[in-house]
């Protein structure tokens, strides 16, 4: 230990360092994506059709997908673009699932998760909309 530290205090390496994350509840997650909801335009949000939100901890990657995939949020479901007159015969609802853990891990504030999660909500009901990852990069909501 350096002789100008006092002793018991830690030693910070030099260099780069990792965000160190942000607590939060579940349930002060949950109000965060459900405001982030809240603040989709009323035109935008009765345009969705057939399509459920969900909170889940963390992606975890499928077969034959790089197992290191970090996603904050994932839409899953037939775009409204792509739906044709067979798409209504009993289809299951899109689903957003927005992951709490990974967006929690990048932020530093309250203020951040809340801008993040509403980042990411943006970004997930845009596919359902159509819009593709490129195009909402190009827009700033990458």
């Amino acid at each position: 230990m350096p002789a100008s530290l006092p002793p018991g205090l830690p030693i910070v390496p030099d260099g780069p360092h990792e965000p160190s994350g942000f607590t939060m509840t579940p349930d002060e997650f949950e109000v965060a994506v459900e405001d982030a909801l809240a603040s989709i335009p009323d035109r935008l949000a009765r345009a969705m059709d057939n399509v459920a939100v969900f909170i889940d901890d963390d992606y975890v990657p499928g077969p034959g997908e790089d197992p290191d995939t970090v996603l904050l949020g994932l839409y899953e479901g037939v775009p409204l673009t792509e739906r044709d007159s067979w798409w209504d015969a009993g289809s299951l609802p899109d689903r957003i699932t927005i992951f709490r853990e990974p967006i929690l891990e990048i932020c530093a504030s309250r203020e951040d998760v809340i801008h993040e999660v509403a980042v990411t909500v943006v970004h997930e009901i845009a596919h359902h909309f159509g819009i593709s990852d490129d195009r909402l990069h190009e827009l700033g909501w990458g």
